[in-house]
């Protein structure tokens, strides 16, 4: 499993659930410094025919972050070969907001709000 951990986040891969997890508070300066992250989903993306981005736990993510999320569906709904689905959280605005818009990106992307 990969994973990406700091003080203030984690990021990680678990291929038995085909899921990508990112928790916590992600604010990190500017698109350049989201590539690990991006790196992270395109790799998940790349390994199963079906791909759930676990947001729930996720409390703040800032533009560069939601900017970052825009592009990995963009390249997503390009490949003909990943399903993808996004769970997010009832209770966190940005996410309530940011999923519908990928939605407009990616029409046939599953949105969960728990």
């Amino acid at each position: 499993m990969k994973k990406i951990e700091t003080e203030d986040y984690k990021a990680y891969f678990d291929p038995e659930a085909s899921q990508v997890v990112l928790a916590g508070f992600l604010r990190l300066s500017g698109i350049d410094a989201y590539q690990p992250i991006m790196d992270l989903l395109l790799a998940a993306a790349e390994q199963t025919e079906s791909c759930t981005v676990d947001l729930h736990e996720l409390e703040f993510l800032n533009s560069s972050g939601i900017s970052m999320l825009s592009m990995f569906v963009v390249r997503i709904r390009d490949s003909v070969t990943t399903k993808l689905s996004f769970v997010g959280s009832k209770k966190v605005l940005w996410q309530v907001r940011s999923l519908k818009n990928l939605k407009r990106l990616m029409p046939n992307l599953e949105i969960t709000l728990l």
